[in-house]
C-alpha cells in the first residue's frame, strides 16, 4: 500500500515503516558520531521505548554505551488495511539495527502499568540479563488501570485554581488565536497523578528489587518538563505539574531504596520538543515553535536524541550530574537560559497570525511532527508501495 499522512487533531493516524526505520538511523548515526560513552550501563531496561524520549533513550544507551536492552510499550502492528503505529515500526527497525550490530534486544508489547507486565519483564531479566544497570521510565499514557483495584484513571490537561487563557497556535491551519483551560475539579487532579505521577515508576523499581535484578550502582531515571513562566498555568502548575511533583516525591524515595545498593534515581528536566505528547498540550506548540526559532538561530536546538546522548554521556556517567537546587538533573538548560528565555517572551507578546513564520519556526514544528510518524524522511520513496506488515523480530 502507498502509505501517507493522514492528520487528525494532534495526531497522525498512519506511520510509515521504511521513514521510521531511516528515522531510527538517523538517531543511531547521531550517537556514533559523537563516540562511545565511556562508563555507561551495559544492560539497560526502558520502560515507555518506543517513541520519543523513551526510544532514544534506548538507542543512546545501545549505541553510545554498547548496551544490551529491553524495551517496554503498548503498540499496534499492522493490520488488514491497516497500517501499525509508529512505535511499532520504530521498535523493529530498533531491533533489527541493534542485531546487525551485535546486540541484545527485546521488546515487550502491552500494558506496562500491570503487574503481569512487570512479572513477564522480571522473568526475562533474570533469564536474559540477570540484572540491569540502568533503568529508563518514559511512559506516557493518558489513561492507566491500577493494578491492584482495577480502577481506570483518566488524566486531564487542566489548570489548577482558575482558568487560563493564552495565545494558542492552531497547527492544522497556522492560525494563532486564544485557547481557555478550565480549572481542574472533582478527582482531576487525583487521577492525572495516577496517571502520570510516580506511583507506577516505584513498583516498577519494587518488583526489580524484590527478584534481585538490580545491580550494585544502578541508576534510575524518569522525564520531566518545567518550562517558562508562560506555560506554567498549563504545565508546572496545572495538573501535569502535579503529577511531575509526585515523580519528584518518588525519587526521593527511590533514592533511599537504592542506597544499599550504591544506587541513584533521578528526575531529569528535558527540553521543550514536539514528542507525540506535547503536541496535545493547548499553548505548547506555538511556545516550541518560537523556541525552534531562536535556539536554531543560535546554534544550540536538540532532538529528543542530542538530548538523550547529552544526558547519558555529560550528566549520568562522566560522575558531573550537575544537580540543582531540587537535586534534578537540567538538560533544559539551553532551553532556559535568560538570552533565549527573553527572546522567546519578546517574540510570544508580538505573534501572530500574520508574522507566525517571522518569528516561529512553525515548518519545524510540522516538519518535526510528522518525523514522528515516518514521513518526510530524506531517502525515503513516499510514492512507492510499501508493505506495512513489519515485525518486531523478538516478538515474532
Amino acid at each position: 500500500m502507498i502509505i501517507a499522512p493522514k492528520i487528525r487533531g494532534f495526531i497522525c493516524t498512519t506511520a510509515h515503516p521504511e521513514g521510521c526505520a531511516q528515522h531510527v538511523a538517523e538517531q543511531i548515526a547521531v550517537v556514533k558520531s559523537r563516540g562511545p560513552i565511556a562508563n555507561g550501563p551495559k544492560k539497560v531496561l526502558v520502560i515507555g521505548s518506543s517513541t520519543g524520549y523513551g526510544l532514544s533513550s534506548r538507542i543512546a544507551a545501545a549505541f553510545g554505551c554498547g548496551a544490551d536492552t529491553m524495551g517496554v510499550f503498548f503498540e499496534k502492528p499492522a493490520e488488514e488495511g491497516r497500517c501499525g503505529t509508529a512505535g511499532w515500526y520504530n521498535s523493529a527497525a530498533f531491533e533489527k539495527e541493534a542485531a546487525a550490530a551485535g546486540l541484545f534486544a527485546r521488546s515487550f508489547n502491552g500494558d506496562a502499568f500491570s503487574d503481569a507486565m512487570k512479572a513477564e519483564v522480571c522473568a526475562a531479566i533474570k533469564a536474559d540479563f540477570g540484572q540491569v544497570d540502568c533503568i529508563i521510565y518514559s511512559l506516557a499514557s493518558p489513561r492507566r488501570t491500577d493494578p491492584k483495584t482495577g480502577e481506570v484513571y483518566k488524566s486531564v490537561l487542566k489548570s489548577i485554581g482558575e482558568s487560563y487563557t493564552n495565545k494558542n497556535l492552531n497547527t492544522g491551519n497556522g492560525v494563532v488565536d486564544e485557547v481557555t483551560i478550565q480549572p481542574a475539579e472533582g478527582d482531576d487532579i487525583k487521577n492525572t497523578v495516577a496517571v502520570m505521577g510516580g506511583e507506577d515508576w516505584e513498583m516498577w523499581i519494587d518488583a526489580l528489587l524484590a527478584e534481585n535484578l538490580i545491580a550494585p550502582g544502578t541508576q534510575t531515571v524518569a522525564y520531566s518538563y518545567i518550562g517558562p513562566e508562560i506555560t506554567w498555568p498549563i504545565y508546572k502548575n496545572g495538573t501535569i505539574g502535579a503529577a511531575k511533583e509526585d515523580c519528584e516525591r518518588v525519587q526521593r524515595g527511590l533514592d533511599a531504596k537504592l542506597s544499599d545498593l550504591g544506587g541513584k534515581a533521578w528526575v531529569s528536566v528535558n527540553k521543550a520538543l514536539v514528542t507525540q505528547a506535547s503536541s496535545a498540550i493547548p499553548v505548547v506548540p506555538l511556545y516550541i515553535s518560537l523556541l525552534y526559532k531562536v535556539m536554531k538561530a543560535e546554534g544550540t536546538h536538540e532532538d529528543t536524541i542530542e538530548q538523550m546522548d547529552r544526558l547519558l554521556r555529560d550528566r549520568l556517567y562522566n560522575g558531573n550530574p550537575q544537580p540543582d537546587e531540587a537535586g534534578r538533573i537540567r538538560v533544559d538548560d539551553w532551553e532556559m537560559t535568560p538570552a533565549v528565555q527573553a527572546l522567546v517572551a519578546e517574540r510570544w507578546n508580538n505573534v501572530c497570525s500574520e508574522n507566525l513564520n517571522e518569528l516561529a519556526d512553525f515548518e519545524g514544528y510540522q516538519a518535526s511532527f510528522l518525523r514522528l510518524f515516518g514521513f518526510g524522511l530524506a531517502g525515503v520513496d513516499y510514492a512507492a508501495e510499501t508493505d506495512p506488515n513489519v515485525a518486531v523480530p523478538s516478538l515474532s
